[in-house]
């Protein structure tokens, strides 16, 4: 499998903002992709990029160039459309952001992302990907996840 995280772009925004989850997903990925779009245009380290499985848009995410104040790059969201789920474009995209993370930001010690507690699938893919949880405390409605990165 072939998957590529390119910028948004004038040539794909447009098809970014067509991409969603299925119906019984949005209570845990409740923001839109345009959401994202407009948002990294006014916050600085938020990051976008357009998931492609060869030539084919699956997915979205968004990640954050510079750390928060302990240090920790987040990734604040994750998607796959809903056409794309379940083929393992959201590990292979994980993979390739940590990756690009590790290699492209010399500061990125630490990776953070959240998912929200009913999200079964998202637990399982961070924790095999090496994500503990940081505590049991629900924050913002999300349990957040912590990668260390040597």
């Amino acid at each position: 499998m072939v998957i590529s995280l390119k910028p948004v772009s004038i040539e794909n925004w447009y098809a970014c903002t067509q991409l969603k989850v299925k119906t019984e997903q949005l209570d845990v990925f409740p923001a839109p992709v345009v959401y994202w779009i407009a948002e990294s245009k006014y916050v600085d380290e938020f990051e976008v990029r357009a998931i492609y499985s060869e030539e084919e848009l699956v997915g979205f995410l968004v990640f954050c160039l510079q750390p928060d104040k302990d240090g920790n790059h987040w990734i604040p969201a994750i998607m796959i459309d809903e056409k794309h789920q379940g083929k393992g474009y959201g590990r292979a995209a994980m993979e390739r952001l940590m990756e690009w993370m590790r290699l492209n930001l010399s500061a990125c010690k630490k990776i953070m992302i959240g998912h929200r507690p009913n999200n079964q699938v998202a637990e399982r893919l961070y924790e095999s990907l090496g994500f503990s949880k940081v505590s049991e405390e629900i924050v913002d409605g999300e349990i957040i996840r912590l990668l260390k990165i040597e």
